[in-house]
């Protein structure tokens, strides 16, 4: 792995493919549950589990992904040509789930979101896996992961900001939410196309002789559980997952039944993701001077307090109050963006300073399985919370629904977020540990 210092450009050009990465993670986080029970008709508790099938295949699918871009040889490497030949089917299946089907049957229509998120999901695996496993191979130095992940998730973050902001107003330029949503699948579709072919295209990976791993399936991913850190590591974002699904998936619900004021929905997520792109650099700053872990707990605090403070006073307030917290929340958000993703190559390479490997594609596959299936879960809870409280869509709810939805918002993802603070305190990599491997790694490519 090279030693030269990479450029702002490689760092930008690396970063754009997760603007489109977390276009797709935020629109059918915040969207795909509303979306499913209020345009297209799909009970609560059917989304929830239909969801919850669509990213479980996604969780499994992952893991095969990275296995397959590990033995991957080609004039472009092991990561990049899925990057050129992923795009266009992720813009055609993100289309495809976002245009209804008009189907009136529950079981048909069931059926037709399960086999549409699969097929979305598969898409998206294909593009971010072997995208997500480039992180590795672009540099080996400490604080510079930390400053190509700030890169990467800064674009990520207006990614997030697009997927969160873009879907009302576009949604709202047409004359019904079924047209509206279908043009959201082909315009966000195609920028998730764009910024992969542009990544595709910017960068450039390092080529190591007998770098495709030889082991087998099963063996190269049993093997990942020996690596104490990277399992902590991994378990800590399930929980940060599960926790900000929660908030994802409710929020639209929490301003439309709590308040009545739906138009707030984007302005919410307007001020929670733009405070939180402003903390991005920030928390990469503030790494370099108190640890990655320290950092990423922050993140914990800030989040699982907001979530309690607005589950017991949201309510009794205006949404002015909520709109205002939503500043304290994004603090939280954005020291959470970038530091786990700088700390995966470190735990990765903890594994590689004993056995020499060189499997990045099953560890980022193992990572998005695991986060992934914690994604699932919050999901299907999500929709059956809503369908034990009573929840119709387009109605004013019950005492029951919208005490269902403070719970979604409040308890549930703090008590994730809060076990996730608590757990990482037990991950042992810090800079002094990780130069040690380093120069170890270094040594014996040498011999």
């Amino acid at each position: 792995m090279a030693d030269k210092k990479l450029s702002i450009g490689q760092m930008f050009g690396f970063g754009i493919c997760d603007l489109g990465g977390n276009l797709f993670f935020t629109a059918l986080g915040f969207w795909s549950l509303v979306y499913l029970t209020d345009t297209v008709g799909l009970s609560a508790a059917l989304a929830g589990i239909v969801i919850m099938i669509g990213k479980f295949w996604d969780a499994v699918s992952d893991p095969l992904m990275g296995y397959l871009s590990d033995h991957t040889r080609s004039r472009w490497g092991r990561r990049r040509p899925y990057l050129l030949f992923g795009a266009v089917p992720l813009l055609l299946t993100m289309w495809f789930f976002f245009t209804n089907p008009h189907i009136q049957n529950q079981a048909f229509l069931a059926f037709w979101a399960a086999f549409s998120l699969i097929l979305l999901n598969t898409a998206y695996t294909v593009v971010n896996i072997p995208y997500s496993s480039l992180t590795p191979e672009l540099t080996s130095d400490y604080h510079e992961r930390t400053t190509l992940n700030g890169y990467r998730f800064g674009c990520a973050a207006v990614g997030t900001m697009l997927g969160a902001v873009a879907v009302q107003p576009i949604v709202s330029a047409f004359p019904t939410r079924s047209a509206g949503f279908s043009a959201v699948g082909v315009i966000l579709g195609f920028v998730m196309a764009i910024t992969a072919l542009i990544t595709f295209f910017s960068t450039k990976e390092t080529v190591v002789k007998n770098d495709v791993s030889k082991e087998k399936f099963l063996k190269s991913y049993l093997g990942v559980f020996k690596n104490r850190p990277y399992v902590i590591l991994a378990v800590v974002y399930a929980l940060n997952i599960v926790g900000l699904n929660f908030l994802q998936g409710i929020l639209v619900y929490y301003t439309k039944y709590i308040y009545m004021r739906e138009d707030a929905t984007s302005l919410a997520m307007l001020i929670l993701l733009v405070v939180a792109i402003i903390c991005i650099p920030i928390s990469v700053m503030v790494s370099k001077k108190i640890g990655k872990k320290k950092t990423y707990q922050i993140c914990f605090a800030v989040l699982g307090s907001a979530c309690l403070v607005i589950f017991f006073i949201g309510h009794l307030l205006s949404v002015n109050f909520f709109l205002g917290f939503m500043v304290y929340a994004g603090i939280g958000l954005g020291f959470g963006y970038a530091i786990p993703f700088s700390m995966v190559p470190d735990a990765i390479d903890f594994d590689k300073a004993k056995s020499g490997g060189r499997n990045e594609g099953t560890y980022y596959g193992m990572w998005t399985f695991i986060s992934k299936a914690g994604q699932a879960l919050s999901i299907f809870m999500s929709g059956l919370i809503l369908s034990w409280g009573g929840y119709v869509a387009d109605a004013v709810q019950s005492s029951g629904t919208r005490f269902a939805i403070r719970l979604i918002i409040g308890p549930l993802p703090a008590m994730f977020l809060l076990a996730a603070l608590i757990l990482l305190q037990f991950f042992p990599i810090d800079e002094k540990m990780y130069n040690e491997m380093i120069s170890k790694n270094r040594a014996v490519s040498s011999e």
